[in-house]
């Protein structure tokens, strides 16, 4: 089936964009929703004016969108999980939770349909994708560790430079303790 595409449709294309779909997508969902119309000699007439309406509303929704995905860039979140001795979640981390934690954080509603994931069901860092417009896709990391472990975010901001290149973080430091580290080792031999 060709349809003409009124509105921007996630993976799909742009307004004004005449696209051939399965028939029962067409029929069942775009058509149903007022997202596409069938692509009748009257209709692609028409494409071109669509198109260009939807370019203007584009422009203006990115431009306010703009300022939600600066602040969404970049944005780190953490969950203590339980999990297994393999490395995987007793449940998972769902897009809702994620939702709740991003409007708790940053006072952004987001919806959990706009998070471009499936539930995390594995520890470690997770890239996830936000779909604010067509066009913004601002991406976060999420930090999912082991329940009972410290978190990267439950470490002194003094070793914040240390853990962003990579290099391993002591408990405790001399700088920290007030004590050279030489009596500790005599102790243990």
């Amino acid at each position: 089936m060709k349809v003409l595409l009124v509105k921007d449709v996630y993976k799909l294309g742009h307004a004004g964009d005449v696209k051939r779909v399965a028939d029962g997508y067409g029929r069942n969902f775009l058509l149903p929703q007022g997202l596409a119309v069938l692509a009748t000699p009257g209709a692609l007439k028409q494409s071109e004016k669509i198109r260009q309406k939807a370019a203007e509303q584009r422009a203006i929704l990115n431009e306010e969108m703009g300022v939600i995905a600066g602040h969404l860039m970049g944005l780190e979140l953490t969950f203590a999980a339980r999990t297994g001795e393999t490395g995987k979640l007793y449940g998972s981390i769902t897009p809702q939770d994620l939702a709740d934690a991003i409007q708790k954080k940053t006072g952004y509603a987001i919806k959990r349909q706009q998070l471009d994931m499936q539930p995390l069901r594995t520890l470690g860092e997770h890239t996830i994708r936000i779909r604010l417009t067509m066009d913004l896709i601002p991406e976060i990391k999420v930090t999912v560790y082991r329940e009972g472990e410290a978190g990267h975010n439950s470490l002194p901001v003094a070793h914040a430079p240390e853990l962003a290149k990579g290099k391993p973080v002591a408990a405790r430091s001399e700088a920290d303790t007030g004590e050279s580290a030489e009596p500790a080792a005599e102790a243990e031999a």
